[in-house]
């Protein structure tokens, strides 16, 4: 019966996998038709503080924050606005003007058409690689934070657009979750589970690395492990039903 449960949880994670690589752009799109609608067609005067209130609160982002519906919503107002201008192809590209680049209007009107072609082809980890610009991070100030002892307060550790675009992607990667493969079911010959996270630079936490481990050897009955790399050391998290145990490689 529990690899019953197991199976019907991973059948259903694979069954939902497909909303969680478009939830940018899903929330983003249902907002800019919502704003659109809204402030075009829909609103009476008396309903506009209402409205605003409700918008404001919702794509609302603190710094070092990520909000899909205000990353979405901006993004694909951005790209309407970029094609429907002419702010792409070869000629903008490698124009180093940057106030001619400011000020660029080829008027083509092709924002409209643009967006739905996005909406149909990409998922969010292309939708950011494509499309997100130093320009746009910018403009919305989003940047990498990290939170200063001295002050207390999050402040920002860079403006350098590569990295804020390698972060943004890295987040989205297996939906902000760390890869982990099992590598190994018979670890040391006595039944041992071996797992592996692939490291690409950031640390597991501790404490949800040890509870995933407790749960794991609840399922498996037997001591369950987990190589990885802490602080730059490679080494091996285990418990055996008792004890956690770290053992250097």
């Amino acid at each position: 019966w529990e690899r019953d449960i197991l199976s019907i949880i991973r059948e259903e994670t694979y069954y939902f996998a497909p909303q969680g690589q478009t939830k940018i752009m899903n929330e983003g799109w249902a907002v800019f038709w919502h704003s659109k609608i809204m402030t075009e067609k829909a609103l009476k005067d008396s309903e506009l503080i209402d409205y605003a209130d409700h918008h404001s609160g919702t794509v609302a982002m603190m710094p070092g924050g990520l909000n899909p519906y205000k990353i979405g919503f901006e993004l694909f107002k951005d790209i309407e606005d970029r094609w429907n201008k002419g702010k792409f192809g070869k000629e903008y590209e490698e124009c180093d003007n940057m106030v001619e680049r400011k000020n660029w209007d080829r008027k083509m009107g092709l924002g409209r058409e643009k967006i739905f072609e996005v909406r149909k082809i990409y998922n969010d980890v292309t939708f950011i690689d494509t499309f997100l610009t130093p320009e746009f991070c910018q403009e919305h100030k989003l940047f990498v934070y990290a939170y200063d002892l001295n002050s207390g307060e999050m402040k920002i550790a860079t403006k350098a657009f590569e990295t804020i675009k390698k972060k943004l992607l890295f987040q989205l990667t297996n939906f902000g979750h760390p890869i982990i493969n099992v590598i190994d079911a018979n670890y040391k010959n006595r039944a041992e589970l071996l797992l592996n996270h692939v490291y690409e630079g950031v640390d597991l936490r501790m404490d949800y690395a040890n509870e995933t481990l407790k749960n794991l050897y609840k399922i498996w009955k037997r001591p369950a492990n987990i190589k990885t790399i802490v602080a730059g050391v490679p080494k091996v998290l285990g418990f055996d039903g008792q004890n956690y145990t770290e053992e250097r490689l």
